[in-house]
């Protein structure tokens, strides 16, 4: 699979929908700040990774997968539901990323200088996403592995003489 990006999406997008986006964002940064303020920025700070708008974002990729199905006379909750879920890992993989870049800056910060700290959590972000991309192609495999086996085994059951 390859990584890119597609700008084209966001024109099929309505001002509805970027306004829900919104929504989740702001109410999210709330809830992160009533946390901070009252368990400390310690703890309130792990949650600035939480994708605020992935809820949000997954209902609507969910959506507009299905609705471009349907224009093409095809049923399209399954498309919705496996472009939704691709959509979220993505997600799952930045957040990984930016967890980790928080954990450097709250263990590294106080004893060393910005630049340094900056320059290990970028670098810690970077190979916590890839690193939590290249395990999902790894389990992939492994479960293709493992169906395979499992219908090599049931032929090689059911076929005997």
């Amino acid at each position: 699979m390859v990584v890119k990006a597609d700008t084209s999406e966001l024109k099929k997008a309505s001002w509805l929908e970027y306004a829900i986006r919104f929504l989740f964002g702001g109410l999210m940064t709330v809830i992160t700040s009533l946390i901070a303020k009252h368990f400390g920025p310690e703890l309130g700070g792990l949650f600035l990774a939480f994708p605020a708008i992935a809820p949000a974002a997954a209902t609507m990729i969910d959506q507009h997968a299905k609705e471009q199905k349907q224009r093409a006379g095809l049923e399209g909750h399954t498309r919705g539901r496996k472009t939704a879920a691709l959509d979220m890992f993505g997600t799952v993989w930045g957040t990984v990323g930016l967890l980790a870049f928080g954990l450097v800056i709250w263990q590294m910060g106080p004893s060393h200088s910005a630049w340094l700290v900056l320059s290990v959590a970028t670098a810690v972000w970077f190979v916590a996403a890839l690193s939590t991309w290249e395990l999902r192609r790894i389990l992939k495999r492994q479960r293709v592995a493992h169906r395979k086996a499992t219908l090599d085994q049931a032929f090689v059951r059911n076929h005997r003489p």
